[in-house]
């Protein structure tokens, strides 16, 4: 990875993260808004509640697959193209989904759905792009203060939806597709935002002065050749450690999706209105940003592995107070939901910055795309498989079932741990 000492490097790395940070915070309204109302949505469309978690996995699903073909795009043209791409095509998803809501349509709604996860990708690749020119004692730091600044759309999100559904009632549109109709301004809002501002691209500039320091090293870079996922895979063999990473990004991901996506169901049986949900989504996404700055210290402090571990322990707790929940509003699905956003920070925040640190540059962006390919892909499973799970028995039933992925968290922290120890890698196992 590319080390900063030129002051010109320097000065870039700085502008990328601010600008980041502020797409982010822009975008993350559009990207959130709808989650309180999702799952509603579909089961008022489908007449199922057996079905009512099909829109966001789909949405996860498509960010998935998004995130996949955006990967090639990026490497090719650098990390602003792949972002503008995304949030547009988020932008036109949510306009898909005011109109599905108009016409009454389902399968409509899920393509909107799956447009939309587009801006769920480029979100998740902006965490990547402040990687590109940070160092190994600042990249974990320098990933979650993007990842934090999502908070400030991502809290006020889905405080919104009360707004947003008055806001349906006076264009005359249905009150749930408020919420999606306002996330199409803001994922455009953060398409025009990262279009003009982030420049120089850092991924372009990254990959030059790498191809500098090797011309002035007498090294060349080999040719690149394979496809997306050949050259992923090749890595992920070649570096283990990888797959540890993605494995405890998958699982944790998927654990904090299949229960979240269920939760306003669980708290409307209990007579809990939009608005209450709306409170109890905002306090989840609070958990999930609030603290990854300091997420990211403590993974350059003490290494990535060990934080990773902390999240899976974390998600555990999280999952036995969200068994303990009544329907309905309660301090237990409040606390639950919160423990499982700050659980999913750890997780994300110490995974994600292995996967950077440990991508060849040669792959770089095809191992990123990878990474976020299988999570999503996990996730939506785990957000289909969730419907099933409430429907058949009931929400307490999928915590407990989610345990066996946090299972997985840990599994993949001892893991990393021991890869990290094995190669002598300082920075999954820095102590000092």
């Amino acid at each position: 990875m590319t080390e900063l000492q030129d002051p010109a490097l320097v000065a870039a790395q700085r502008r990328t993260v601010r600008v980041l940070a502020l797409t982010q915070a822009v975008g993350a309204v559009g990207i959130t808004i709808g989650v309180a109302t999702a799952s509603l949505l579909a089961r008022d469309l489908s007449g199922s509640e057996t079905l009512s978690g099909l829109a966001q996995t789909a949405q996860v699903l498509g960010a998935a697959v998004i995130s996949f073909l955006l990967a090639p795009l990026m490497g090719a043209r650098g990390r602003r193209s792949g972002l503008v791409t995304g949030y547009l095509v988020g932008a036109g998803g949510g306009a898909l989904a005011v109109v599905a809501g108009v016409v009454g349509s389902m399968p409509l709604l899920l393509v909107g759905a799956v447009m939309l996860g587009a801006g769920s990708s480029a979100n998740s690749a902006a965490r990547y792009a402040a990687t590109d020119l940070a160092t190994d004692e600042t990249r974990a730091r320098s990933l979650s203060i993007v990842v934090w600044a999502t908070t400030i759309g991502a809290v006020a999100g889905p405080n919104l939806t009360g707004p947003a559904s008055s806001f349906a009632d006076a264009v005359d549109i249905p009150e749930l597709t408020g919420p999606f109709a306002l996330g199409a301004v803001g994922m455009a809002l953060a398409a025009l935002v990262v279009g003009v501002l982030l420049r120089p691209d850092p991924l372009l500039l990254a990959q030059a002065a790498g191809d500098a320091a090797g011309r002035a090293a007498g090294t060349t870079a080999p040719p690149v050749t394979g496809s997306s996922w050949s050259r992923a895979v090749d890595a992920i063999r070649e570096r283990p450690v990888i797959g540890y990473a993605i494995a405890g990004l998958a699982l944790s991901h998927a654990t904090m999706v299949g229960v979240m996506v269920m939760t306003p169901l669980h708290m409307e049986h209990g007579g809990s209105g939009l608005e209450v949900i709306g409170v109890v989504i905002s306090v989840h996404v609070l958990g999930m940003f609030a603290f990854s700055p300091l997420v990211g210290l403590l993974a350059d402090r003490f290494g990535r592995p060990p934080v990773l571990g902390a999240g899976g322990v974390t998600l555990l707790v999280a999952l036995l107070l969200c068994a303990s929940a009544p329907t309905g509003m309660s301090w237990q699905v409040t606390a639950g939901l919160f423990l499982l956003g700050l659980g999913w920070s750890l997780a994300m925040v110490s995974a994600s910055t292995m996967v950077a640190e440990h991508a060849p540059p040669s792959a770089r962006t095809e191992v990123q795309g990878t990474s976020d390919l299988v999570m999503g892909v996990t996730a939506a499973g785990a957000g289909g498989l969730a419907g099933v799970v409430v429907g058949v028995a009931d929400y307490p039933a999928l915590a407990l079932l989610s345990l066996v992925m946090v299972a997985g968290v840990l599994g993949a922290a001892l893991r990393a741990a021991a890869e990290g120890a094995r190669d002598g890698d300082t920075t999954t196992r820095r102590t000092t």
